[in-house]
Order: C-alpha cells, then sequence, then structure tokens
C-alpha cells in the first residue's frame, strides 16, 4: 500500500538520530544530511509541480517514550498531511550501553499513543512507518536482535492496526549481498550509502495525489 502525498501536501520525518542526521535546530525547515533529505529532494526533483513541503524532526538519542513528550509540539502543531516514523533502535541500545531496558508492553504503549493522538487529531493523516533495523558490526551486537525483534514486531502489528504503510527497511538491508559496514560504521547510523538506501524505500512507498 503506498501513501499518496496531497498537491501542497505537508510531510513529516520525525524519530532519532538516523533521521535527525544533523539537521540544523533553530531553522525549522531545515532537513540535515541524511536520507530525509534525499528523499525530500527526490520527490521533488520527480514531481516539482506538486509543491509538496517537508519538514525534519529527528532528536538524536530518542527513544519511543521521548518521542510521546514531544508529539504535541514537533508532530500535532505542524499539523501534517503526511507523518513518518522511524523509532526504535534506542530503546533497544540504551538495554545494553546504560541497562536502561524498555519493555515491548512499554514500547507498544507509548507507539501507539503517539498514533491513535495524531489519528484523533489528523483524522485525514497518512502514517507511514518505518522498521527500526540493526546492521550488527560485531558479535556483541549480534544480541541486541533478541530485544529489537519483538519491537520490530510491534511496529509490524501497528501498521496493520492503524492501516499505515510499512516500510520494510530491515529485510532490504538483510537482502543486500554485502558488508554491512557499506551502509554502517557501528551497526546503527548510516553512511551516505546506507541513507540513500533508506530514502529510495520511503520513496518506493509513497506517490504524488493526482
Amino acid at each position: 500500500m503506498t501513501v499518496e502525498i496531497p498537491r501542497d501536501g505537508r510531510v513529516l520525518f520525525i524519530g532519532d538520530s538516523i533521521t535527525d542526521a544533523g539537521r540544523d535546530r533553530t531553522d525549522p525547515a531545515d532537513l540535515g544530511v541524511g536520507w530525509a533529505m534525499m528523499a525530500a529532494a527526490w520527490f521533488t526533483a520527480r514531481h516539482p509541480d506538486h509543491r509538496a513541503t517537508f519538514r525534519n524532526r529527528g532528536v538524536g538519542g530518542d527513544r519511543v517514550r521521548d518521542l510521546r513528550a514531544r508529539w504535541s509540539d514537533d508532530c500535532l502543531a505542524l499539523s501534517p498531511q503526511v507523518v513518518s516514523v522511524l523509532i526504535g533502535i534506542n530503546d533497544t541500545w540504551r538495554r545494553y550501553s546504560s541497562g536502561e531496558a524498555t519493555t515491548v508492553e512499554e514500547f507498544t504503549a507509548d507507539y501507539r499513543h503517539v498514533l491513535g493522538v495524531t489519528r484523533d487529531t489528523l483524522p485525514d493523516v497518512r502514517l507511514v512507518l518505518m522498521e527500526p533495523f540493526l546492521l550488527p558490526v560485531d558479535d556483541d551486537q549480534q544480541r541486541w536482535h533478541e530485544d529489537l525483534a519483538p519491537k520490530l514486531d510491534a511496529v509490524r502489528k501497528l501498521a496493520v492496526e492503524f492501516d499505515a504503510t510499512l516500510v520494510a527497511v530491515q529485510a532490504r538491508f538483510d537482502t543486500a549481498d554485502v558488508d554491512d559496514r557499506v551502509w554502517t560504521d557501528d551497526g546503527v547510523h548510516l553512511t551516505p550509502s546506507g541513507h540513500a538506501v533508506l530514502a529510495q524505500q520511503w520513496l518506493a512507498a509513497v506517490t504524488p495525489a493526482t
């Protein structure tokens, strides 16, 4: 299922550092240097007469609970017509880096809350859910999958529950027959090539409204 971006539509990218990608917080229109910028640029290049507006509200380090805390200001207040969410890897990472675990129940409840309040406030909004992903660079990071897998499954189920378009990121990287270091240096943050893959996946999930 593809998401239609309306003419003159307002598109919001929101999530953690993968979406943030160094955006200038003093410039509300800055898209950073990562996949969100690439996706917006390619969409506009392909459909210059569509006049869609793109905004980036990624914040490095965010977990889903952090996203929930700022959702009113960083999402609802902008009245977007398309909301694209990429969140989850920090909920896993903190378990292993600092012992701050997020249960799948907590993760799902907070994620469901932001989607539900968005549907209630913006009834015609189109939702795009990006899968959280992991590209392990060592044996220790491999075990992160045990924590991430149920959260990834939760995102897939929420996409069905809220009639959202799911962008299958993990599968795209998993089927690429190359060393994962082409895409990432640390298993999470992406190289420019990794960001380009993410942008391609997002663009395949959207279409301009006629």
